[in-house]
């Protein structure tokens, strides 16, 4: 299935790269350039590991036959998984809750391109999306925070992702909970982590509805908003960035950004000096922004093996 078509194009003779977004319930793939525009995309839902490669593959292979070679790959996915690029076993995936896909590796099907492959995890490719493109330019310290089905987080330090033996688990850090909450979370690993009470998986499990649905007065807005801006006052305090973008389909709920600021202010309570609640923003390029982020993945890996030859 193709997805809306992206602004601008490559059509221009410069470098062209892929892009794969690997998610938990559906993989995005692309083709574009060095100024984050995507010429060309496609999308397949999430199945069996062999049914969905292939299906990408096919997609890239009819996409290079037509338009031309690519340069390099870069691969933006769903975790655990190895993103140290010293590693035998980079794009291994780890005890992912897909079990079919644990302990595959991710990028071994794409060497066959025999191009640059740069792999990293689906939110810090946003976040070097954002970062470098949409909501966090101009920024040199950036975090991601996608809430939907579950919750993850990225960060760009300086130019870099935050990544190496291991990547950010922010959706499974531990938050002070409500009072008036004793929904005892959804996380299979730690329960009520973040993830457990906050995501749209939390969010459907305990009211029965997402949270967009839920009347203006109801508590969910206030409980879940605390939840998050716990979550932005604890990025902030473990990696000073100078902007946090938020993305996911449970922070299109109406007036939930303003509430996320106006806590994170309270709990803030001044003491981070140069972060205010307008730094905590909403994704300009959401519900492409790790698609695009596998654009720059795959150009830094172009450029490192360029540095190394």
């Amino acid at each position: 299935m193709d997805l809306p078509p992206p602004s601008g194009n490559a059509a221009t003779g410069a470098l062209r790269f892929a892009a794969i977004e690997a998610g938990g319930t559906k993989f995005n793939v692309g083709i574009g350039g060095s100024d984050g525009k995507l010429e060309a995309s496609g999308q397949f839902a999430t199945r069996s590991p062999d049914e969905t490669l292939s299906a990408v593959i096919a997609w890239l292979d009819e996409a290079v036959a037509r338009s031309g070679a690519i340069a390099a790959i870069g691969i933006a996915t769903f975790g655990p998984v190895d993103t140290d690029g010293s590693s035998p076993g980079l794009g291994r995936l780890g005890p992912t809750p897909k079990l079919a896909w644990r302990g595959l590796n991710l990028a071994s099907p794409f060497r066959r391109y025999d191009v640059p492959l740069g792999l990293d995890t689906d939110v810090n490719g946003a976040a070097l999306a954002e970062w470098r493109w949409g909501a966090a330019q101009g920024s040199k310290r950036a975090c991601y925070l996608t809430v939907g089905t579950g919750i993850g987080g990225g960060a760009v330090l300086e130019g870099r992702m935050l990544s190496g033996r291991s990547h950010p688990e922010m959706g499974h850090m531990f938050v002070r909970r409500h009072p008036q909450d004793d929904f005892p979370g959804t996380c299979p690993a730690h329960g009520d982590c973040l993830e457990g009470l906050a995501s749209g998986d939390a969010i459907k499990a305990r009211w029965k509805a997402a949270l967009s649905t839920l009347d203006a007065g109801h508590p969910g807005h206030e409980i879940v908003a605390g939840y998050l801006a716990q979550a932005c006052v604890n990025i902030v305090a473990t990696l000073a960035p100078e902007r946090i973008v938020l993305g996911g389909g449970v922070i299109a709920a109406r007036g939930l950004l303003a509430m996320i600021q106006d806590q994170f202010d309270r709990l803030a309570n001044d003491y981070f000096s140069g972060f205010r609640a307008t730094d905590i923003v909403l994704a300009n390029l959401f519900p492409v922004s790790g698609l695009i982020g596998g654009l720059a993945i795959a150009e830094m890996a172009l450029n490192q093996a360029a540095a190394t030859a």
